[in-house]
């Protein structure tokens, strides 16, 4: 599978380190553009990122990646965390990075652009830019954690969102945790 992943500078990055982890094998090939503003959300954060050698690096301030036109086939685009700053300009259709251009690129060939906003409380301006892109083909997908699956650590806590980007992408990791009927007839 052929995947951009994007990071823009809101905290969460936990959220794309894991799913670098997840996506490690040699059967995706992995394009990488960081912000600025991410590059010094990752430092505060995690130090540095673990990538894995399936990963190619772009800078955002250049266009000359193959995922910046509808020419090159891509499977789906993620930017995780997406900051609503960058929402904002995706749902303008801004276009003046490469992150800008790329999700630009996804939504008018219809391929699969992820969007993982981690930022609350939300503004007026925050919903209808959520509407625009959701109307114009994006997935949002807040990271908003699940709890069922009794997670025990921060990384066990990421995956449960990072479980639902694989499946929006169409990868299914077999260890994830899914909701099972238990049987209860008071639906508790």
């Amino acid at each position: 599978m052929r995947v951009v992943l994007a990071a823009t500078g809101a905290s969460g990055t936990i959220y794309l380190q894991r799913l670098l982890d997840y996506l490690s094998g040699p059967e995706h090939e992995l394009h990488l553009v960081l912000t600025p503003y991410a590059k010094q959300v990752v430092h505060e954060e995690a130090g540095e990122l673990r990538l894995p050698p399936n990963v190619t690096e772009h800078s955002d301030k250049s266009m000359n990646a193959p995922f910046a036109s509808g020419s090159a086939l891509f499977d789906a685009m993620v930017v995780c965390p997406c900051s609503m700053g960058t929402l904002g300009r995706i749902a303008a259709g801004t276009s003046e990075t490469l992150t800008l251009r790329a999700a630009d690129v996804f939504l008018k060939e219809r391929r699969k652009l992820i969007l993982v906003p981690r930022e609350t409380p939300w503004s007026l301006i925050h919903a209808k830019n959520a509407l625009t892109v959701i109307e114009a083909g994006a997935i949002l997908l807040p990271a908003m954690p699940s709890f069922y699956s009794r997670p025990k650590t921060f990384e066990e806590l990421a995956d449960t969102v990072v479980w639902r980007i694989l499946d929006q992408i169409g990868i299914h990791p077999p260890n994830a945790r899914r909701w099972q009927e238990t049987g209860d007839e008071n639906g508790i």
